[in-house]
Formats: structure tokens, sequence, C-alpha cells
């Protein structure tokens, strides 16, 4: 399985000299399959760029995690939907009174966007419930975790490795003593020895302190989840639109020196994994 970084940004895009590095792109990951099944998790404006390199997929399953507008952004602009040889087929949490449909339509029309989702003929909505699907070679695990509204994180397990996606965490909200028993964290059993985490980053500890229940975590917060549930490696993902390439570094250089029992990879636009 490989992995690839496209958009690592939250909350709002934030391009410019300043976050070349990490990236100003939103939420979007490749994945690749060995038997050619391509998935990508959240449709942020790094999607876009993602385009390209799918030109050849016949089948194309977007996996959201919820329907912030920093996550579903960068579908209008997202060629495969509008290739009639490609089948789209686009998964997200299913809601009680709305279709997934019927929700990503909001955007998806005028006059928020001039193209409407129902003229796509080669897209497929699902709603998804809690529990597993198989989409080709990957067995894919879907649960709520942690943030405002209804939110996704997804574990994949694919070619004998693991990857859990959880860009948009607050585990440590409301407990005394984070982590704690594994049994009442947010998200554990989707984390539980992945090989590789990619999980919310996007505030410092002294940040937290004024936004707490804003649905995310610190890095301490991830790289605790990550020890508590033994994943290989931690990539920091869903970071502050205001904390620029010089910030981020310097935050990676001081987690260098924690002890850790994990790999840590600063998550970086660009940047892929093989596992």
């Amino acid at each position: 399985m490989r992995v690839k970084l496209w958009g690592t940004r939250g909350s709002l895009a934030a391009s410019g000299p300043d976050t070349v590095a990490y990236g100003g792109d939103t939420s979007a990951v490749e994945l690749r399959i060995d038997d050619d099944t391509a998935l990508v998790l959240d449709a942020g404006s790094g999607i876009r760029r993602l385009s390209d390199e799918l030109a050849h997929c016949r089948r194309i399953d977007v996996l959201l995690t919820h329907l912030h507008m920093d996550h579903i952004q960068g579908l209008g602009f997202f060629a495969p939907l509008l290739d009639p040889d490609v089948e789209v087929h686009l998964w997200g949490p299913a809601s009680p009174r709305f279709t997934l449909e019927h929700r990503l339509s909001r955007y998806l029309s005028p006059p928020l966007f001039p193209v409407r989702l129902r003229d796509t003929d080669n897209v497929y909505v699902h709603d998804l419930d809690p529990g597993t699907v198989e989409l080709g070679g990957a067995t894919v695990q879907a649960d709520f975790v942690v943030h405002p509204g209804l939110t996704y994180g997804y574990r994949i397990t694919a070619d004998g490795g693991t990857v859990a996606y959880v860009p948009d965490h607050e585990p440590a909200l409301g407990a005394v003593d984070f982590p704690g028993d594994p049994e009442w964290v947010s998200g554990f059993d989707l984390v539980n020895g992945a090989d590789l985490l990619i999980h919310d980053a996007q505030y410092t500890e002294e940040e937290y302190e004024t936004r707490r229940g804003w649905g995310h975590s610190t890095f301490r917060h991830a790289a605790a989840l990550a020890t508590l549930a033994g994943a290989s490696r931690l990539v920091s993902f869903h970071h502050d639109p205001a904390h620029d390439d010089a910030m981020l570094d310097a935050v990676a250089a001081a987690i260098e020196e924690w002890d850790v029992p994990f790999e840590f990879v600063p998550g970086k636009a660009g940047i892929g994994f093989d596992l």
C-alpha cells in the first residue's frame, strides 16, 4: 500500500511563502493498493492536484470523514467527477435526517457552486454506517470520533499494512487524565496497532487552553494516543492555518526530543509512505 499526502492543512487553506514546506492545501490523502484500488481520504483543496495522478483509474473511492468545508471544498475541482469514463464513489457518515447526497448537494449547487452534483452521471454517493466495507483490495473500518457534527475516523487495511486516518479529533475532551483507559478513549479501536497513524495535531498546549471543544488535538494529545495504541509511526496533520513552516519545524524538533515509542513524521504535502 502506498500513501501520499496532498493536503495537510486544517480549517482553511493557507498557501503562501511561509507555508511552502508543509503545504497550504486542506485535507486530501491518496492510498493506492497493489491491485490498483484507488482510495482518496477527504476532498479538501489538495484533491485538485491529485486529479492528474488518477487519470488512468476507472474507479475511485473517496472517503469523507465529515462535511466541514475544509474537507469537501475540493470536490468540485476533482477532475474525475467530470469524466464519464470514471466511476467516482463518494462515501461518508450516514445521517438520520438527510442522505449524504442531499447534504453534499447543498455545496455542489448554485449559488455556492455552478455545477450540480446531480448532473454528474458517473458519481455514486453512499451513506456509510459505522462498521467495515470492502473496497477492492482494501478493508475499510469507519467509526465515530469526537468532533463537532457527524465525523468518522477510518482504518484501512491492505497489502499487509494498516493506516489509521483521524484528521479531526479531540480525544482529550472532558478527560481528567488523558489518555487513561483505552476503553474510554475516542478512536482507540481505529488506531490500535496501526502501522501509520495520520492524526490531528492542530494546536499547541497553550492554544488548546482557549480552544477546548473546537474538535482538535494538540501535538501531545496525538502523541499520547499513538503511544497508548502502539502505533508504529505518527504523522502530524490538519495544521492550523496560522502555523507557518518555521513554527511547525520548531515543534517537530521539540517532539524529536520526547521519549516516545514510535517514529514521528511531520505531515508535509507531497511526502509518501510505502507499507
